[in-house]
């Protein structure tokens, strides 16, 4: 397994910025290549998105994002604490102001998926890199938690 991040952030539209922010840092840390850090990015923001529309928070009131490099993917995955409905891609209307979220995740990455947990529910997505970690081994302590207020 490669180098790992989670980050718990509050139930707010602001946290979406926060997210993208700490996850483009890590990757260009970890030598992702600015194409794959930009679908990244804009992937877990759709994610993000999707889950502060949508979605209850988790038990503490946070949201939690996570994001690793494995077997040549960017898997960036989004927990909350779930909603009435089950997370699909679907097709909006031209003049339609959203519903496009998961359809962007859906061309952008290789595969996406959702996973329950109990109350906890966890969208994912991976992206496709070419050569995820320029060197082929970032040793990073995994995973490095941070809790954003």
């Amino acid at each position: 397994m490669g180098p790992s991040s989670v980050v718990l952030l509050p139930y707010a539209p602001s946290s979406v910025a926060v997210a993208r922010q700490y996850l483009s840092s890590d990757l260009q840390e970890w030598g992702v290549y600015e194409t794959v850090i930009d679908d990244a990015v804009l992937v877990v923001s759709e994610l993000l998105s999707n889950a502060l529309r949508h979605a209850h928070p988790l038990p503490s009131g946070q949201i939690k994002v996570a994001w690793q490099c494995t077997d040549g993917y960017v898997e960036v995955a989004v927990s909350d604490g779930g909603s009435a409905t089950e997370p699909r891609a679907g097709r909006a209307a031209l003049s339609s102001l959203g519903g496009r979220g998961l359809g962007i995740v859906e061309y952008l990455a290789e595969n996406w998926g959702v996973r329950h947990e109990g109350d906890v529910t966890t969208v994912w997505a991976a992206v496709a890199t070419a050569d995820t970690v320029s060197n082929g081994h970032a040793a990073v302590p995994s995973p490095a938690v941070r809790e954003c207020i």
